[in-house]
């Protein structure tokens, strides 16, 4: 690592314009997943109308992305990035069109919704690989990720207050204009970006590459374990998010601002975990891993048995933190896991997964505190987080050994950003050589 530590991809111009429009990206997802809201919402005043919306935008994406996704690898970054943002734009221009009671449609919304969210699941996972691209050679892409992951934090955390006040004082339409302008910008930007770089892939028609996508993941047993753990994660993560305005507010017997104190006290921990994550980059991935995950559990735990608003935002800020570092050592594990050829339709594959599994966790939830009590759900939840830490980290560590995906002189020392730990207990790899020798 160069001396300028986690700050060194930022001499890289391409990087930086890489991680504002990330920023940018981000705080636009809010504008618009608020925007929508409040507009589906004041136009039918049905809360199944807005789980419709969440399976547009959310769910149904996740598996329509990696298909679009082995189409737009094999173009240019400079025009594949650009036309995916203009795409999101011009999905938010017609959203606009029907932000207004005459002309408003629940199934042309929920549409224009689902098609944005493709569109950005795709973004988001050839932007990962560009960088991926960029970073790696030089050992740099751990810095990199970190510097993402705090724009990303930041993003989140700037994002809804700014969509909250555009909708309050210039109204949906506006606020929806808004975005597709910011959508429009963040493709200018990369269009303007030339010599993006970007991982090669094999030849052949979309479907035979799909093939050879899901092919490498049943090879790559680890790498698999890996995005199955994570999956599974991602549903006790999301448990909690359905039932945390009525635990504030009857649980805890708070009001509105409790609720928005708490969630930004879980924001400040995201923050904080970003940083975490980037003054340690020298640390272990699988420990970070491991940590993180049980940091987030502990939070949850510690929510089940807040007494007091008060000591709720304490717990908030500890399992926001390890939410913070949780997903980027995640994200990095999965990038150093994987072959430059396969970096876009993996990582699509894991915001995917990101996108779909929530909405099992919404529903487990929901249920749960509809049948016990919002404190149940934040204990099942932390239980569950604990759970697949506890199987899964034997089967990361230690499991591949048994399968002989090492010589047999057993794991020779190599290198992943200077961090030899993460390579013995996870990567099924052959030892130091050339990156497709490891792999």
């Amino acid at each position: 690592m160069h001396r300028l530590g986690v700050l060194a991809p930022l001499r890289r111009p391409l990087f930086r314009r890489l991680a504002t429009t990330y920023a940018v990206n981000e705080m636009g997802d809010w504008m618009g997943i608020i925007a929508l809201s409040v507009l589906v919402f004041d136009q039918t005043e049905s809360a199944l109308a807005t789980t419709l919306l969440f399976l547009g935008t959310r769910f149904l994406p996740a598996f329509f992305a990696p298909l679009l996704v082995t189409r737009a690898e094999q173009a240019r970054p400079s025009i594949s990035l650009p036309v995916i943002y203009c795409g999101e734009a011009t999905a938010f221009c017609c959203l606009a069109l029907f932000a207004s009671p005459e002309g408003f449609s629940l199934p042309a919304v929920v549409l224009l919704a689902a098609v944005d969210g493709c569109l950005a699941l795709t973004g988001r996972s050839l932007t990962r690989a560009v960088v991926a691209a960029l970073l790696e050679q030089s050992g740099e892409l751990r810095a990199g990720n970190a510097l993402l992951n705090v724009a990303f934090t930041g993003g989140a955390a700037v994002g809804p207050a700014l969509a909250g006040l555009t909708v309050a004082g210039l109204g949906v339409q506006s606020a929806l204009l808004l975005d597709a302008c910011s959508f429009y910008a963040i493709a200018w930007i990369l269009f303007l970006s030339k010599g993006l770089p970007r991982a090669e892939p094999e030849p052949g028609r979309t479907r035979e590459r799909v093939r050879a996508g899901a092919a490498y993941l049943r090879r790559k047993v680890v790498l698999r374990r890996l995005l199955v753990g994570q999956g599974a994660a991602f549903v006790f993560f999301a448990a909690v998010i359905p039932v945390e305005v009525i635990y504030v507010k009857e649980t805890l017997g708070s009001n509105d601002t409790g609720y928005g104190l708490m969630l930004a006290a879980w924001g400040v921990g995201m923050v904080l975990g970003s940083l975490i994550f980037a003054a340690l980059r020298q640390a272990s991935l699988s420990l970070l891993l491991l940590f993180s995950t049980l940091a987030v559990g502990a939070g949850y735990l510690g929510l089940a048995v807040a007494p007091t608003l008060a000591v709720a935002c304490l717990v908030s800020v500890l399992g926001g933190a390890g939410n913070g570092v949780q997903w980027v050592a995640a994200i990095s594990a999965v990038q150093e896991l994987t072959a430059e050829s396969m970096q876009a339709r993996v990582m699509s594959v894991l915001e995917s997964i990101g996108a779909a599994m929530p909405g099992i966790g919404f529903a487990v939830g929901g249920v749960i505190a509809a049948l016990v009590s919002p404190r149940m759900t934040f204990l099942v939840a932390g239980c569950g987080v604990i759970a697949i830490v506890v199987v899964m980290a034997p089967l990361l560590g230690g499991n591949w050994l048994a399968k002989g995906e090492v010589p047999p002189g057993g794991p020779r020392q190599a290198s992943l950003d200077g961090l030899d730990d993460l390579v013995v207990e996870l990567i099924p790899g052959n030892g130091p050589g050339t990156k497709e020798e490891r792999r």
